[in-house]
């Protein structure tokens, strides 16, 4: 439980030149809106609002920050808004578009593409034990090459989960919602409690900040690919490497999905880093193909795109 409820800016209120519409999401880090820009068009804005460091009561603007965290809360405030530069640098199709990031009212506010579609969260809700090997490989083929497309600009995601992966109306996977600045507030501020999701980070992510790399986001991504297959998480990483109760999906998902899907899904889920895909090429590679040693052929890569659209019309 987050240790308060922070009150979002109101309906209709002028933020720079955007207007706020409504709240979108509220998380322990920040608020997400729904606002419009000057010349009518959609877009979402996320406000750095952490709930263990400030508070906005109802009918305020500005956050209120203890002095005793504002050390803290201005340390994030760097980290976000670093995020948002570093962001705004990407141009990729299946990473979510960052337009502008500025300070006001205390904080910081970064604006991206708003995105029509639903989240892969929801979609699993929905098609839960019956998610098709094919809508999973090209899902996620499809998203790993916005993945590569980050680490390639030495930035990690350290958020990757369904609710994270946006499917849009055209059935086009994107990445959203960058976890990246609430890890680097853990470095040495003990005061911030780590925000991460049960079940999709890596253990490095809870005990060894040293070790994270491209590895880490592939936890992440194997335990995503496991929520499709199994329907919600697995075990968290942390109860794991205490003692290790997570069954391979290749020892309880066989008579559904392939042999070589269910045993690169149990490879990103290793525990050492090291026995993980070491980069998102060659986990690409994996899901590429159907069995050990045949790649799927390439017209079936080419119709994507169509297929992914079908399947999402279809849900």
């Amino acid at each position: 439980m987050p240790p308060q409820a922070n009150s979002p800016l109101p309906s209709g209120f002028q933020l720079d030149q955007y207007r706020i519409e409504r709240q979108l999401s509220l998380g322990g880090f920040s608020i997400v809106y729904l606002a419009y820009d000057e010349d009518g068009v959609p877009v979402a804005i996320k406000e750095y609002l952490p709930n263990s460091l400030a508070l906005r009561k109802e009918g305020l603007i500005a956050p209120q920050v203890p002095s005793e965290n504002l050390p803290a809360f201005r340390y994030g405030l760097k980290c976000f808004f670093e995020e948002g530069r570093s962001l705004a640098r990407l141009m990729h199709p299946n990473v979510v578009r960052v337009l502008n990031f500025f300070r006001a009212n205390g904080t910081v506010y970064m604006v991206m593409q708003f995105e029509q579609g639903r989240t892969l969260h929801e979609y699993i809700g929905k098609h839960r034990g019956e998610v098709k090997e094919r809508f999973i490989r090209a899902v996620f083929t499809r998203m790993l090459n916005g993945l590569r497309e980050v680490h390639a600009h030495k930035l990690l995601h350290l958020d990757i989960k369904p609710s994270n992966i946006y499917l849009r109306s055209d059935g086009t996977p994107v990445l959203l919602d960058f976890g990246a600045a609430r890890q680097t507030l853990m470095t040495d501020q003990p005061i911030l409690k780590p925000m991460y999701t049960p079940g999709f980070a890596s253990p490095e992510q809870y005990t060894d900040r040293d070790s994270l790399g491209p590895w880490s986001d592939i936890y992440s991504v194997g335990a995503s690919l496991y929520a499709c297959v199994v329907g919600n998480a697995p075990l968290r990483s942390d109860e794991r490497a205490k003692e290790d109760t997570l069954v391979p999906v290749t020892q309880t998902h066989s008579a559904r999905y392939s042999e070589q899907l269910l045993q690169t899904i149990d490879w990103c889920l290793r525990l050492d880093p090291l026995e993980r895909p070491q980069s998102v090429y060659s986990l690409q590679k994996a899901l590429m193909r159907m069995d050990a040693g045949e790649a799927m052929p390439a017209s079936w890569f080419t119709d994507m795109g169509s297929k992914l659209k079908s399947f999402i019309g279809r849900s």
